[in-house]
């Protein structure tokens, strides 16, 4: 059913970095529509750390984490295949909070301020000064711009014909919750072949396991358990994991077809932010903070570009697009790098034996994938 209706902005999809970009326009009192498919709270499959970077930002827009329990965290460890750990501090230090209880707070702050709808968006056409959204519901909702949030892979960007889709991808994801003696100070990252497990605590006290694998690794076993005793488990941390933490979920989440291939910060005029933009491997572990920052710097361009008179919507994605990417090209290329690096046992065993003589190498490269300050 059409809607006479004109929206300033509609987002579509409500991760973090929709969340907050729609929560960061309401404020500034823009007629904002959020088009979400699930209701809140849910769990997603996510590392659920995130870089103290984006702390700022969250401030501003009236959100304060450690109000429902995020854990600070400020050292890092990971181990190489055979389990041989290297610890060091996290140089901007960051937090622990599951997609739960994250996604809920942002929604909570954002839902007196903003249109939202849940449904399923299947239609996004531009038409030469406004859009228009067709969802699975039928309505069609018109507005002038359209910022694209929808995640790592959605059907929305098989319609816009986005180059990615065209390329299958070799890797999945697994993530639960666990009972856990784990420092809530640290976020682990445990290698295995074929892949890699991330563990740090959440607001609830409970430890979240999230690991990348690639198919070929996994479908040797073809059943999560026997993947996690059989392979996971040849590192000595994740097999003393897996045998004393007591699951809390009924069973993992997991998502296959993980797409790392490189995508536009704008398509078909919808301004891309979040994974919809640009996806780091995990093993980085900011891609939250990422999110967040990407919605900051739409935000403030666009807040920018509205108080000209003579706005220029091409300048606008062409300032995003540039800023976008001096942003976060140099992290996603250090993601791509490390991701090489530890899934190739040779290069793997002398990049950690480099480390281990020279660890002040780690920090480094930790900046690289989480930025050097806060903003």
């Amino acid at each position: 059913m059409a809607d006479k209706v004109k929206r300033d902005i509609i987002v579509i999809g409500g991760g973090l970095a929709g969340l907050t970009v729609a929560l960061n326009l309401a404020n500034n009192n823009f007629k904002v529509c959020l088009i979400e498919k699930n209701e809140y709270p849910n769990h997603k499959v996510c590392g659920e750390y995130v870089s103290n970077e984006i702390l700022p930002f969250l401030n501003s827009l009236g959100i304060d984490p450690f109000s429902v329990g995020a854990k600070k965290i400020s050292k890092f460890e990971i181990t190489d295949l055979k389990g041989i750990p290297l610890k060091v501090n996290l140089p901007l230090g960051g937090f622990g909070i599951s997609r739960y209880a994250f996604d809920n707070l942002l929604f909570e702050s954002l839902q007196s301020k903003a249109e939202i709808i849940f449904d399923t968006v299947e239609k996004i056409n531009f038409k030469k000064k406004y859009f228009s959204v067709t969802t699975q519901g039928k309505e069609v909702l018109n507005a002038d711009f359209v910022i694209g949030a929808f995640g790592k892979r959605s059907n929305l960007d098989s319609f816009l014909n986005r180059k990615f889709m065209q390329q299958t991808s070799p890797w999945l994801a697994v993530k639960a919750h666990y009972e856990y003696d784990f420092p809530e100070n640290t976020v682990a990252l445990h290698n295995f072949k074929g892949g890699y497990c991330g563990l740090s605590k959440t607001e609830t006290n409970v430890v979240n396991a999230c690991y990348l694998s690639t198919f070929k690794s996994f479908k040797k076993y073809g059943d999560i358990d026997m993947f996690q005793k059989k392979e996971l488990s040849k590192n000595p941390f994740l097999e003393s994991f897996f045998k004393e933490a007591k699951p809390i979920f009924k069973k993992p989440l997991t998502i296959s077809q993980v797409s790392f291939q490189k995508k536009k910060p704008v398509e078909n005029h919808i301004f891309m932010i979040g994974d919809s933009a640009g996806l780091i491997h995990p093993l980085c572990g900011n891609g939250m903070a990422m999110a967040i920052r990407g919605a900051q710097i739409f935000s403030e361009l666009f807040l920018d570009a509205l108080k000209n008179s003579n706005f220029d919507r091409m300048k606008l994605e062409e300032q995003y697009t540039t800023q976008w990417k001096n942003e976060f090209e140099g992290r996603l290329k250090t993601g791509r790098f490390i991701q090489r690096v530890l899934m190739d046992p040779f290069a793997s065993k002398v990049g950690f034996s480099m480390a281990r003589i020279v660890p002040s190498i780690v920090p480094k490269i930790i900046e690289k994938t989480h930025g050097t300050k806060a903003v």
